[in-house]
């Protein structure tokens, strides 16, 4: 069964020098490909790296969640551009090659790899502070502002959006509406809303992803929106290490799980975990244009 975590986060897995277990348990459950996303400026160059060490199993994006965004914002959002741009430049010339060796053999000399995506993005009112009102207002606008920036430059870059909404999903859509992006490039990650909700994003061409939350007993809105999205869109992640599906509820989550989540979507849509496996890996390579 090949598939493919299209969110999931491996910087606390890194950190602790985990990676390379974390990547063989995903192998040895079937995942052929995942997609590690991007929240802040620490984590961008540690994903590329990885993207390039672990050539079409590791993809990446690149962006600020909204609870990174801060009134500085804007300096570290700065660099975000650049990560597309560099790798359209020959590893040699970046590191220091002599301009001869730039100007020699660049169409298939080594480059660094771009990411996938621009996100995670939006607008999270959830974690806004709670006893603080002016406080929360002020960082709503900053989200406000950084999400409407990365709109901008995803519509400049023609990439594909990785949208975090959480207490905003009204907000998100109206301003993914007024930005002028493709629908058809944005996905909703961590897909908790309903299937009025769900309406409003395939109506317009956006897609919803969905977790481990999928399989807990309280989900059935949730698994309403996913029957109503079908299974020509679906799309999983793990969302890791965050958002555990059963039966490892309770423990941190890791790639390797997203097994579960798709064995439990193959039951609610009635299909077999093969046709599940090759529905969701289809519409993963093809909305983050991975190369089969």
């Amino acid at each position: 069964m090949g598939l493919i975590d299209t969110h999931t986060h491996l910087e606390s897995f890194a950190r602790r020098g985990e990676t390379p277990a974390v990547l063989q348990r995903a192998r040895e459950a079937g995942v052929e490909a995942l997609v590690t996303i991007g929240t802040d400026t620490d984590d961008w160059s540690l994903y590329r790296d990885l993207a390039a060490a672990h050539s079409g199993f590791v993809h990446y994006t690149a962006g600020l969640h909204p609870c990174s965004v801060d009134g500085r914002w804007a300096e570290r959002f700065a660099g975000l551009e650049e990560l597309w741009g560099r790798a359209a430049i020959p590893l040699a010339a970046q590191n220091g090659g002599r301009e001869r060796e730039e100007r020699r053999g660049t169409e298939s000399a080594p480059h660094l790899p771009k990411p996938v995506a621009l996100g995670e993005t939006g607008l999270d009112r959830f974690h806004l502070p709670k006893d603080d009102a002016a406080a929360a207002e002020r960082i709503y606008g900053w989200q406000r502002d950084a999400f409407a920036a990365a709109l901008e430059l995803a519509k400049k870059l023609g990439c594909p959006v990785v949208v975090h909404s959480r207490g905003a999903f009204r907000e998100c859509v109206e301003m993914v509406d007024a930005s002028g992006v493709d629908w058809t490039r944005v996905v909703f990650h961590c897909f908790t809303e309903g299937p009025v909700e769900m309406a409003e994003l395939t109506r317009r061409g956006g897609f919803g992803s969905f977790t481990g939350i999928i399989t807990y007993k309280t989900a059935e809105n949730i698994r309403e929106a996913a029957r109503a999205q079908g299974l020509d869109r679906l799309m999983l992640e793990t969302d890791a290490p965050y958002l555990t599906p059963m039966p490892h509820r309770g423990k941190p989550n890791e790639v390797a799980y997203v097994r579960h989540t798709a064995e439990f979507c193959a039951g609610l849509f009635g299909v077999s975990d093969e046709e599940l496996a090759a529905r969701t890996t289809a519409n993963a390579r093809k909305f983050f244009e991975l190369p089969s």
